[in-house]
């Protein structure tokens, strides 16, 4: 018997390989906006979160309220980037295929990105599960735990029960203070040296470098 009851994956970075292009999107639009962003300082600053949570932080930097038209730039320009250049990170399909556990999407992301990468990337929506957003569903966002407690509560799984792949330090955190198990990934393209230990960090319990991994340690 599994000693897991529901398994519930981060979206960008975990089943989409879409940190780069998220982040490059955000850095060239702060860029616009005269805060000069690179992808890097972007990865480190804003990924796993929400824009909601994010704005303020932005606001510090640039030292007056960000222009109305920010976060529908970015919407935008991640959208149309989408359409040719997102990609499944590897093994997440396979996985999600042949899990015979429950599963669910629990992301910062709002539900009709998750909606459309999952359409390009040929995922259906029974091996994705329901999608539950940071940006909808919960107040207090990543490194919160709320959005993953909401999950388990909605789908009727005890937390010490559920385990969650992440593949951010908030979103790690978010999982560790659920009181679920944590599983930090590197299978993304946009993992830099140091990733692993900033995982490790935030408390994940296992570290994970591709979705061969995930299988041997919930075996």
């Amino acid at each position: 018997m599994s000693r897991f009851d529901l398994v519930i994956f981060d979206y960008d970075g975990v089943i989409a390989d879409s940190e780069v292009l998220n982040n490059q999107a955000m850095a060239e639009v702060l860029t616009g906006i005269g805060l000069p962003t690179t992808l890097d300082e972007a990865l480190a600053t804003y990924m796993g979160r929400r824009w909601l949570d994010c704005r303020p932080d932005i606001e510090v930097r640039l030292g007056r309220a960000c222009p109305e038209t920010t976060l529908g730039d970015w919407t935008r320009l991640c959208h149309q980037r989408a359409a040719s250049t997102l990609t499944a990170v590897p093994g997440a399909a396979a996985f999600m295929a042949e899990l015979a556990q429950p599963r669910c999407i629990a992301s910062s992301s709002p539900p009709d990105w998750i909606e459309l990468g999952l359409q390009t990337m040929g995922i259906g929506m029974d091996h994705a599960g329901p999608i539950y957003s940071g940006a909808i569903h919960v107040t207090r966002g990543k490194p919160h735990p709320d959005l993953f407690l909401h999950a388990a509560a909605d789908l009727e799984v005890k937390p010490r029960r559920t385990l969650v792949i992440e593949d951010s330090p908030a979103g790690v955190q978010a999982g560790v203070a659920a009181g679920m198990t944590v599983v930090g990934l590197l299978a993304g393209g946009h993992v830099r040296p140091g990733h692993a230990e900033r995982l490790s960090a935030a408390g994940a319990h296992f570290i994970a470098h591709d979705y061969d991994s995930v299988r041997a340690f919930m075996a």
